[in-house]
């Protein structure tokens, strides 16, 4: 086995220093395997990169009450009553109360807008949400990073940061969403999550001017902890004017991001087997040059004593350094291509998401597993065929 293994290096020394006769056919078949990675390398990245500004957001100690028998804040309706309903009840519900025994949360809706960026003529949809004063301080990791909240009535506006940014958003501008002019009076951080890509304002205001007065689609409610979740369930099937289900804040965007992120998915695996094929026959073609090209070589080891077995490893195995080499390549692209780029997509309320590409760890070896295999397989062929010529027939063939 150790002479094997010898021969085997020796080999594949000798296969390597040779690059440089077929320098250029090589390179082919490093760059498309590089150019596979990178494609694929990217979709990844722009699906991690939206589950994590999604999932990012959600809290396990925040509950999401819905109403309607939906799952979504879309199309979810909770009545009057029900919140009246649960804001006198005294017992304990899972929820945590204020000092005036109040129970903390936050009725919701949100309403899709139209907002043009600075310098553009063409809009884009946004989320406006509207909120009770609790509701920033129920969110985690939320925090003002520029002036103040809305003011109860008023027609003010807090942006995230992120949206802030890419439609150049200042503190005391003046923005129109829907037939009304709104003020900006604060900014707010929310670690790159979803949030940011919101509009915050008060909820009563928001319905006025969008005419859904007394609409309320979610309620954001602190848990006084994540598991006091089921106790709120059962109380809330108690209340049977209308089906409500209560999800965690974690749960609910984390559903909204697999869906989006498995048809990103669908998409760019798709594309990238397709490129895989094209690839894995490059280098078929390359390795087949490489055998051809060193015909005689081969078959005069084979006739000092080496083994079929190490001069077929040597030629796989130059196959796979190829691939290798292609791979790192590919990666080192996609990561100073893609990571941190900022993109956007349609989020969970039909609205407008901004968030980042992630070129992360996973993704890198998902990305760097399909560009070995190119090599692996397209290897395969020629390191059998490496074996398979005499010395007498490589030598009339040079003839």
């Amino acid at each position: 086995m150790s002479s094997i293994l010898r021969q085997t290096f020796v080999m594949t020394r000798a296969n390597v220093f040779s690059l440089p006769r077929r320098l250029s056919i090589s390179l082919s078949m490093v760059l498309s395997v590089a150019l596979v990675v990178c494609v694929l390398a990217g979709f990844l990245a722009m699906a991690k990169g939206f589950e994590t500004a999604l999932q990012s957001a959600g809290s396990p100690s925040v509950a999401v009450v819905l109403g309607g028998g939906t799952n979504q804040e879309t199309g979810s309706d909770i009545p009057a009553s029900v919140i009246r309903t649960l804001q006198a009840m005294t017992g304990d519900i899972g929820v945590k109360r204020f000092e005036d025994s109040a129970l903390v949360l936050s009725r919701e809706m949100v309403v899709t807008v139209e907002v043009k960026p600075v310098g553009t003529d063409a809009g884009r949809t946004l989320a406006l949400r509207g909120m009770d004063a609790a509701g920033a301080a129920i969110r985690d990791h939320v925090s003002l990073s520029g002036g103040r909240l809305f003011a109860p009535g008023a027609r003010e506006i807090v942006v995230g940061d992120r949206l802030g940014r890419e439609f150049g958003l200042r503190t005391g501008d003046s923005v129109r969403l829907g037939t009304v002019d709104w003020r900006v009076v604060g900014t707010f951080s929310a670690q790159g999550s979803a949030f940011e890509s919101e509009i915050w304002a008060d909820l009563d205001t928001v319905g006025a001017a969008f005419d859904r007065q007394g609409q309320v689609q979610s309620l954001r409610m602190r848990l006084a902890e994540p598991a006091a979740l089921a106790v709120l369930t059962r109380e809330l099937a108690a209340i049977t004017t209308t089906p409500l289900i209560a999800v965690s804040e974690a749960d609910l965007y984390a559903a909204q991001s697999e869906r989006t992120a498995s048809l990103i998915r669908l998409f760019g695996w798709p594309l990238a087997l397709l490129m895989a094929i094209g690839a894995t026959a490059g280098a078929l073609n390359t390795m087949m040059n490489s055998v051809s090209d060193r015909t005689v070589e081969i078959a005069t080891v084979r006739t000092l004593g080496f083994s079929r077995l190490s001069a077929s490893a040597a030629t796989w195995i130059e196959a796979v350094l190829l691939a290798a080499v292609g791979v790192l390549l590919g990666l080192a692209l996609s990561w100073l291509a893609f990571n941190g780029w900022q993109a956007s997509t349609i989020g969970g309320n039909n609205a407008r998401m901004a968030f980042q590409l992630a070129v992360t760890g996973d993704v890198m070896l998902r990305a760097g597993l399909l560009g070995l295999a190119i090599g692996v397989v397209g290897g395969a062929l020629p390191a059998i065929a490496a074996t398979r010529l005499p010395l007498a027939t490589a030598l009339r063939s040079r003839g």
